[in-house]
């Protein structure tokens, strides 16, 4: 499913865009950053209740698609103008992770391969 078609479905606030026209298959969920880097699937969605700079680091090296704060949850200021510069997809809901990650699932995207 196209990212842009996941942001409308789930009704998810841009924070910061890169590229939404990526296919995506896979979602993580996971607050364990060391988790998400060993398991997460490249080009997966992940979803974070973390809101500090290495969230951004992780999701630029690792190649995932972007990530999606719950609840409101927002970056400050200067992450989201770092994430802008790295074309870091991140966006916000206010969801809960569990609640975005059942809709996705509903949507078609899976866990790891």
């Amino acid at each position: 499913m196209e990212l842009t078609q996941i942001v409308n479905q789930l009704q998810l606030d841009v924070l910061s865009g890169g590229s939404l026209n990526g296919e995506i298959r896979y979602g993580y969920i996971s607050d364990i950053l060391s988790d998400v880097m060993a398991k997460s699937p490249k080009s997966a969605l992940w979803i974070t209740n973390q809101t500090h700079e290495n969230i951004l680091a992780l999701v630029y090296f690792k190649g995932l698609a972007g990530v999606i704060l719950p609840e409101g949850q927002r970056l400050d200021e200067s992450l989201l103008m770092k994430a802008q510069q790295k074309n870091i997809p991140v966006f916000s809901s206010k969801q809960s992770a569990f609640d975005l990650a059942g809709q996705l699932y509903g949507l078609g995207i899976r866990g790891r391969m």
